[in-house]
């Protein structure tokens, strides 16, 4: 049928003296929702509601118009032209429009009828096929209530467009006019307000301040335009555009890094020509480093805080002069949970598959899944500075009216010993602040085992101290990356990024072969130190063994194995800490934690190393991670130049060993029995000591029996021993034959003091290779260096 037409629930009529039209609806899903998102663009439309003309211009009414209510037969010069009208008409009344239907002609497919209603006309369409397959985890606000509220127009023969039907009445509260606003179809940033946006975002400043600026100028929310979200909404849609257009500015530039270097890794999430995915990369030096420091890493997420205009992640870790160390890379366009499991799988494999022992983050549940999936067996720790700065944003009000308030927040966190403390603290905290029904505050509460030094400190992260900020978040990139950055910009200062922090590391090193730390006391221990450790780890080191001379450290409980002392500062035994000694295996744990916290001792086992003379640190309290040999492949226990120091060490394990041994009976002698006793044994033991000491030598293993033995009940005999120059035997009596085992035994010691001698010297030389390679590793670097300084 030529004349066919498509019915719909409103009557309106057609062109007179023409039916050759088609009827088109325009479904719509309930939008009247304040955050809901809206068109970055003057142009176009949301959902039908359109808001300019062909020119891009929005269309305004004028004159007499604003204060006008719709009537039939009013006319307008064009569509748009009505559309605005009754928009305008519907924000001084307070509701918000939509498109609902129109009609096409058939014969030229022009528009030449329109319905716009009420935001809240019809009713949601529950479609169960949508539905009914998939979970809905946030379920919409119902916004339709079946308002009838419309305007009609159509177009004449004369091209002007007329009202050909008005309904006014709503079934529905109608909203004031300081909430207009925030309505969908009155919602819109106008030309000048998204050049101010474009401007203060290049300048680094975030939505809310964006938004606070724009509430200034133009004199209140409402006259602002739009919301929070909406500009937000904008800021992200303007850098995605930005990316689009240099996504692959990037992938060709890792391209050609593979193609100079074959161990340079790199991928893209998805299809490579399309680059919608993340993308992540690793040098060669990034992957090599990992191998020496890989055992606590930083994600840094900083971006998102619309800091840096480039979505751009790096991964960093601790070098072993404290220094911030890239691992790799990344651009993060998806931040979807499967898209963050694919981001940490692809670097655990350029990685050769080893996860670190802890791991940085910012606050957030998308990463923290992505996390426990990747790296089911690795600590995670949200950045506590992070929080901190979150913590600002939302109790600004609690910072303006109790300037007290920042102080006791960071004395509950930081300063706490025990999470018995903390716990009694933070509980104070709210009550005092009257904060306990604070929502962010319970979510950050509920996380405190991922931030709150007190349930971090059994894990190791590669800080001094637990207040001290990770110098590896957010600050690899300082000085270099910021908010103006492009990408085109970017590889050049990435590079240079690169250069600058090798260059430290370099002359770190540099610093550390070439100037001797000044020892501040005479203990061997200081000495061992200074020559193992680099010099900032060192002087690090050197401040709690000097904290020690103020700590005094009181015995407690002896089971026999483990020596517990109470190690508190003079005149401070309130405060006290708990050191925990095994002196045969020279095992020492604190409830402080900083070595399981840094990898280096603490002022209080320190201080119990003092007073039970343990004058070295045993060899597995030097973590090889802070030694000036990181990255040498001659572990450090092979490296010792100094033949005393092992002697020392053995000297204290048998001096404790004795004494704690010692030690029973004295403990045990509480009666004059036990006493008498005890003195006895002592007595003799002393004598047995006095004569093995005047006979040292003198009982020698002989086949396997004591020397003492072989003469069958104390009785003398003769021997017949051969002499060096392979002459016949002669009889040797029981006295020279002594003599003689005396003579061996004591060439024996020469010789195996000749051996460590050369042992050591052997070593000294193999250290003395190391540290020339590491020199001349350092002059290569330096003449790289000055080669592109003079390019």
């Amino acid at each position: 049928m030529d004349n066919e037409m498509i019915e719909f629930d409103i009557g309106l009529g057609g062109r007179e003296g023409d039916d050759d039209f088609v009827e088109i609806e325009h479904p719509v899903e309930d939008e009247e929702m304040v955050d809901s998102p809206i068109l970055g663009s003057a142009s176009g439309s949301v959902n039908g509601v359109g808001f300019s003309g062909g020119s891009g211009e929005i269309y305004l009414p004028e004159g007499d118009l604003l204060d006008l209510e719709p009537y039939d037969g009013m006319e307008f010069e064009s569509e748009e032209a009505a559309k605005a009208f009754y928009n305008s008409y519907a924000r001084r009344v307070g509701f918000s429009t939509r498109v609902s239907s129109s009609r096409r002609s058939r014969r030229d497919g022009a528009i030449i009828q329109r319905q716009f209603v009420c935001a809240k006309e019809g009713f949601r369409n529950l479609n169960e096929k949508r539905t009914k397959d998939r979970e809905i985890k946030r379920p919409r606000t119902v916004t339709r209530v079946g308002c009838k509220a419309s305007l009609s127009v159509k177009m004449q023969d004369s091209g002007k467009w007329i009202v050909s039907g008005f309904v006014k009445e709503h079934n529905h509260e109608l909203v004031p006019p300081d909430q207009v606003h925030c309505l969908r179809s009155h919602r819109q940033i106008s030309g000048p307000a998204k050049t101010l946006i474009d401007t203060l975002q290049a300048a680094g400043m975030g939505p809310r301040r964006i938004m606070s600026a724009l509430i200034k100028e133009y004199g209140g929310i409402s006259r602002v335009g739009f919301t929070e979200v909406d500009c937000r909404n904008y800021m992200r849609n303007n850098r995605q555009r930005s990316l689009d257009g240099d996504i692959q500015m990037l992938l060709d530039y890792l391209r050609q890094m593979q193609v100079d270097s074959q161990n340079f890794f790199y991928a893209v999430q998805g299809d490579e020509d399309q680059a919608m995915g993340n993308v992540i990369w690793a040098d060669p030096k990034a992957r090599t480093n990992y191998n020496y420091f890989g055992d606590t890493v930083t994600f840094d997420t900083t971006y998102r805080s619309n800091r840096y205009r480039l979505p751009f992640a790096p991964i960093t870790g601790i070098n072993h002069h404290g220094q911030p160390v890239l691992f790799g890379c990344a651009f993060l366009i998806n931040e979807s949970e499967a898209s963050f499991v694919w981001l940490f799988k692809t670097w655990l494999m350029a990685m050769s598959g080893h996860p670190p022992l802890s791991i940085t983050t910012d606050h957030d549940p998308v990463i923290q899944s992505a996390i426990m999936q990747v790296f089911p067996q690795t600590r995670h720790r949200f950045c506590k500075w992070h929080i901190f700065k979150k913590c600002q944003e939302k109790l600004s009000h609690v910072f303006l009216q109790h300037p007290s308030f920042e102080a006791d927040f960071h004395k509950c966190v930081n300063l706490t010993e025990s999470i018995e403390e903390f716990e009694s603290c933070w509980l104070s905290l709210v009550d005092r602040y009257d904060l306990r029904d604070h929502e962010w505050l319970q979510t950050v509460y509920s996380a405190r085992r991922q931030w709150v030094p007190v349930y971090l400190r059994d894990t190791f992260f590669a800080e001094m101290s637990i207040t001290q900020r990770s110098d590896s978040m957010n600050s690899y990139f300082d000085g270099y990356v910021n908010a103006s950055t492009n990408l085109s910009q970017f590889f050049k200062l990435y590079e240079k990024a690169l250069e600058s922090r090798n260059e430290k590391e370099v002359k770190a090193d540099f610093d550390t072969m070439n100037t001797s730390p000044v020892l501040k006391t005479p203990s061997p221990m200081e000495k061992q130190a200074s020559e193992f450790y680099t010099k900032k780890i060192f002087m690090r080191f050197q401040e709690e063994l000097v904290g020690t001379l103020t700590f005094t450290a009181s015995k407690g409980d002896d089971d026999g194995e483990i020596i517990s002392y109470q190690v508190a500062k003079f005149g401070e035994d309130h405060k006290a800490y708990y050191v925990k000694l095994n002196v045969l295996e020279m095992m020492a744990s604190c409830s402080c934690q900083m070595f399981e916290f840094s990898g280096l001792l603490c002022r209080h086992v320190l201080a119990v190393f003092r007073v039970t003379n343990v004058l070295t640190l045993p060899s597995h309290y030097i973590l090889k991670r802070w030694t000036r040999n990181a990255k040498s492949s001659v572990m450090l226990e092979e490296r010792s130049s100094d033949v005393y120091t092992n002697y020392l060490e053995s000297h204290t394990v048998r001096y404790n060993t004795l004494r704690h041994e010692a030690f029973k009976f004295v403990d045990g002698a509480k009666s004059s029995e036990t006493y008498d006793l005890a003195l006895d044994a002592l007595k003799e033991a002393a004598k047995k000591v006095a004569h093995a000491i005047k006979n040292d030598g003198r009982n020698v293993m002989v086949n396997g029996h004591i020397r003492g033995n072989l003469a069958g009940g104390g009785s003398r005999a003769n021997y017949t021993i051969g002499d060096h120059d392979g002459s016949s035997g002669q009889n040797l009596s029981e006295d020279d034959m002594d003599k003689k085992i005396r003579e061996l035994t004591y060439e024996q010691e020469c010789a195996n003091r000749k051996c460590e001698v050369y042992r050591a010297n052997l070593l000294s030389l193999l250290k003395d290779i190391e540290d020339h390679k590491l020199q001349l590793s350092i002059k290569v670097e330096n003449i790289k260096i000055s080669m592109k300084d003079g390019f």
